[in-house]
């Protein structure tokens, strides 16, 4: 069982930079794989970013890639989103994810745990 809480949200102007943290419960978080998504008001919920449980791989999607960064620390059971350059576009509920079985990082589905996520809200 792993339960995850993310906090970093806030309001920003366009062109600033946030962090994001998600902390995690529980002795198995270097077992999983992570994952950022976020979810803007009617629209679905998109893959943002993944680490490996080692965090020697990452992936990005396309929209993000080149301004997002995310990482982890084992040791604190916390994994990161550093958020440069932000657009009005990046504005939504940001939602971190744990995936035991990557079989498909991008596939909200293959996820097994869920934070109750955070909002980050970019001003044009």
């Amino acid at each position: 069982q792993v339960q995850l809480v993310e906090s970093g949200g806030g309001l920003v102007q366009a062109g600033d930079s946030l962090r994001l943290s998600c902390a995690a419960s529980g002795r198995t978080f270097s077992s999983y794989g992570m994952g950022w998504f976020r979810q803007a008001p009617g629209k679905e919920r998109e893959f943002v970013a993944h680490i490996t449980w080692s965090g020697g791989s990452t992936t990005y999607a396309g929209s993000v890639k080149g301004r997002f960064t995310i990482s982890r620390d084992n040791a604190k059971n916390t994994v990161y989103l550093q958020m440069n350059s932000l657009k009005p576009d990046d504005t939504a509920v940001y939602y971190c994810a744990a995936v035991y079985k990557p079989f498909d990082i991008t596939n909200r589905s293959m996820y097994d745990y869920w934070g109750q996520g955070t909002q980050v809200t970019v001003s044009s």
